[in-house]
């Protein structure tokens, strides 16, 4: 399955969910994870979409240590098979 069509998956899950899969991007500050999850009840988590086995690069995963360290949840998402399971922890069930 290409990257695209897992991430297309995901915004669709998500708004399932009553919530929002906001594409992210930070002009001048690289490597911020592709999608931000808004779920209700305030909760929010990051995901990184990537093609199925690969890896972020070392950039991202810089960005995603800084985010783990201010306390918000950060997925890489490589298969479709792994989405409800990341909204799942991002809704805290």
């Amino acid at each position: 399955m290409l990257e695209k069509a897992i991430e297309l998956k995901l915004v669709k899950e998500v708004g399932k969910n009553k919530g929002l899969c906001l594409k992210l991007v930070c002009a001048g500050f690289f490597g911020m994870p592709d999608r931000m999850v808004l779920l209700p009840k305030g909760k929010l988590g990051f995901v990184e979409v990537k093609a199925p086995g690969k890896k972020p690069r070392a950039m991202q995963r810089v960005r995603h240590k800084q985010l783990r360290a201010l306390g918000f949840k950060v997925y890489v998402l490589d298969g479709e098979e792994q989405i409800e399971r990341i909204i799942d922890e991002i809704r805290g069930a």
